[in-house]
């Protein structure tokens, strides 16, 4: 049962990445990924396989696989390289905007959703790449420099394509990255939650950005506001304990705020603790795991989420066009792939080898006794 529950992970993982991964390894993700938003399709295809990279790479690091998953993997890391070949060389159809335009920004976010995934994949992605694929990201981040962030979880896009450069052995300015992430910590709100910007916003961007990249830039720089590091983990703790408290004995979970196309991304900080072994003491692995499978099967298997080709459609449970923000285009919904962060723990880890458990709102919708939920003061 406990393999069924990874390999269905695996799959549902698999089903929503493979589209991406394979068309632009083909060099014809241009022609294939859906127009479903004229106004900013042509950010799409940079959306599209930065986040799909951000969200898979974990399981394309992981050693130790073997049989068909390990298969699947190799296969995958191939498709990976021969996509980034593409998307960064001029002379692809693939080829990907990294800049345009003064009033052109949103190519900074998925190139930093893109440096993410070189920062959670070190070795399979960065230390296999090859010279030539390797100059021409470095030139394609290069570009993003020419557009200064919002004055939002935007800053941490800037400090982390300046991360991706200095893992790639270009010129980075980490000077910049010190400032961004300050700026960052800045606005902390309290109770293991950040501001957007000056402002709290109550949706998922501590999950789908803030606490994630936060917590992965800190950790390239271990000399960077090094007493800081222990803090900003223990306030990733305290939300990930949040986040599985927000999903109900059924897997449901709040529809609140902007983004929440995205779906089961929104879980992105509670599977990354998983991921990390750092997940607060009164959640155990299981839970999660249990907790995390309930979310994802309930918008996998309720109303269709992928038109006739396999792409994911706009919405958050089936068709809901209505719920997608001007920004949002087909390439923008594979945040959605964060979830799967965890399938970057070996089978025999205690995330999935033990046993199931029940998590939160099932215990106390039982009847069960628990201690009382608490905050934190840092």
């Amino acid at each position: 049962m406990k393999t069924e529950v990874r390999s269905y992970w695996l799959n549902s993982m698999l089903k929503i990445a493979l589209p991406v991964l394979e068309n632009l390894a083909n060099d014809n993700l241009k022609e294939r990924l859906p127009n479903t938003n004229p106004s900013c399709h042509k950010n799409a295809l940079l959306e599209a396989f930065g986040r799909t990279a951000y969200g898979i790479s974990p399981w394309l690091e992981l050693e130790g696989l073997t049989g068909e998953e390990k298969k699947m993997q190799e296969s995958c890391r191939k498709l990976f390289h021969k996509a980034l070949a593409n998307a960064t060389d001029p002379k692809a159809k693939d080829y990907m905007i990294f800049g345009g335009d003064e009033d052109e920004r949103q190519p900074l976010v998925d190139a930093a959703f893109l440096c993410s995934a070189l920062v959670r994949a070190q070795n399979s992605l960065v230390n296999n790449m090859d010279g030539k694929t390797k100059e021409q990201l470095i030139r394609c981040l290069m570009i993003t420099r020419r557009i200064r962030p919002l004055d939002n979880n935007w800053v941490l896009f800037s400090a982390m394509v300046e991360t991706g450069l200095s893992l790639l052995g270009g010129d980075y300015d980490k000077n910049r990255i010190r400032n961004y992430v300050c700026k960052m910590l800045g606005w902390y709100k309290g109770d293991g939650l950040y501001g957007d910007g000056e402002i709290f916003h109550f949706d998922y961007y501590n999950s789908f950005v803030i606490q994630p990249m936060l917590l992965d830039i800190m950790n390239c720089f271990k000399d960077m506001e090094q007493e800081m590091l222990p803090v900003v983990l223990q306030r990733s703790k305290r939300y990930a304990a949040i986040l599985e408290r927000m999903i109900s004995p059924e897997g449901t979970y709040p529809i609140v705020g902007r983004s929440v196309c995205y779906r089961f991304g929104a879980f992105q900080t509670l599977s990354q603790m998983a991921l990390y072994h750092s997940l607060p003491e009164e959640l155990t692995p299981a839970q999660v795991r249990c907790a995390l499978t309930a979310v994802i099967k309930r918008i996998m298997e309720g109303p269709c989420i992928f038109d006739e080709n396999g792409w994911l459609i706009t919405g958050f449970c089936g068709y809901q066009p209505d719920l997608g923000e001007r920004y949002i285009n087909t390439g923008s919904l594979y945040l959605c792939t964060t979830v799967f962060l965890a399938l970057g723990l070996l089978q025999e880890d205690p995330f999935w080898s033990d046993e199931a458990q029940p998590w939160t709102s099932q215990k106390l919708y039982s009847g069960q006794n628990m201690a009382a939920d608490k905050a934190i003061k840092l």
